[in-house]
């Protein structure tokens, strides 16, 4: 249970809070997640939705606006915390994204829902920026090292590996594939190491994805071969998370048979809590009709008017309307049982190492907030 280092940044606790949109993991849960000494990340997709300055049709820039503010809070929560976002390929201002993210002070960029080939290039400006690609088999972590380094001379500073079979939210594999009982999520972790010791002569860190609650699933992850955790769901049902309490209350009221897999207008299939499905698309149909908002590069309700309007069923969520909201989860989201702090969660995985956090990374709360890793008294 030693500390991560990925790239110039090291925290504590071997810890990335997962990426969770829309607004599900904004710079509340973030802050909090950097002050108690894991690595906090601000998912970046739908953030213009809910900012003053969107009219209606300019996403892209209300998008960097809505970036540039959850950053603000995150750190306002954790001054010296390490806090990144979590930006997926597939959105269509993705380029504008990451670059306002490196502006705006993100220490890391993590990226997945399409293969990160650009990235590079795009944080050029910022070469203490790290650089975290999400994939899921051994063959696209050698495409994307290839591709980095012919291009840009850059490697990865650390891969995620996330299990397609246990992640929650878009899934970076094909719909048929999942779930069958074929994909070795460890044997993947250890492939990517051996790939980039070997080829690379690099230890980079590989951190596990998916189906990570407890303790005991952390301490399995590392004695697999990752170097870290990444784990989202579990920070769901927290006082610090940024969603409604409508969408925690649909995580507590969960059962392990109400989720399942859908495919997204993206794409990608997704996993998600799935009774209310079908009021997704019957409420886009009654009142979007058409998209006016072009959020994906690739998108079947754009397009064709199949589906439902992805970027709307997630903020509608978010806000509270888990009726004809989506409501995106791991497939461990039906072990919520109660809402806690993330103070708790990470004394309950890394205790009493939880407790040594450094000061610096731990100001003193706000009256209007909720302590979250304090200094002891």
């Amino acid at each position: 249970m030693g500390p991560l280092t990925i790239g110039k940044h090291t925290v504590p606790h071997p810890l990335i809070q997962g990426g969770m949109g829309v607004r599900i993991s904004g710079g509340n849960l973030a802050g909090h997640v950097a002050r108690c000494g894991g690595v906090g990340l601000i998912a970046t997709a739908g953030l213009g939705l809910d900012v003053p300055e969107f009219d209606g049709r300019n996403l892209y820039d209300a998008d960097q606006e809505g970036l540039r503010e959850e950053l603000r809070k995150a750190y306002a929560i954790a001054p010296n915390g390490v806090i990144g976002v979590n930006a997926m390929v597939a959105v269509s201002d993705y380029d504008q994204q990451v670059r306002t993210a490196c502006e705006a002070g993100a220490k890391l960029i993590v990226s997945g829902a399409g293969l990160p080939l650009s990235l590079p290039g795009l944080t050029a400006e910022f070469p203490d920026v790290a650089l975290v690609p999400i994939v899921s088999s051994v063959k696209a972590a050698e495409l994307i090292a290839r591709k980095w380094h012919k291009r840009y001379q850059r490697l990865p500073d650390a891969v995620v590996v996330e299990d397609p079979d246990t992640a929650g939210g878009h899934l970076g594999d094909k719909l048929e594939n999942i779930g069958i009982g074929e994909y070795d999520q460890y044997a993947t972790v250890r492939g990517v190491k051996a790939y980039f010791r070997d080829e690379w002569n690099l230890d980079i860190p590989v951190v596990a994805a998916g189906g990570v609650w407890d303790r005991r699933d952390v301490e399995y992850a590392l004695a697999q071969g990752a170097d870290g955790v990444q784990m989202a769901s579990r920070f769901v049902c927290t006082e610090e998370c940024d969603a409604d309490p409508a969408f925690k209350q649909a995580y507590l009221e969960c059962r392990e048979e109400d989720i399942g897999l859908l495919m997204s207008p993206a794409g990608l299939p997704g996993r998600a809590i799935l009774p209310n499905t079908p009021m997704i698309r019957q409420r886009d149909l009654e009142v979007d009709q058409k998209c006016g908002l072009a959020c994906l590069k690739k998108c079947t309700y754009r397009a064709d008017n199949e589906r439902f309007c992805v970027v709307r069923a997630l903020n509608r969520a978010q806000r509270g309307d888990v009726q004809t909201g989506l409501v995106f989860c791991g497939t461990n989201a039906w072990k919520a049982d109660r809402i806690t702090t993330v103070q708790a969660i990470f004394e309950e995985l890394f205790a009493p190492a939880a407790r040594e956090v450094p000061a610096a990374s731990r100001p003193t709360a706000r009256r209007d907030e909720p302590a979250s890793c304090a200094a002891p008294a």
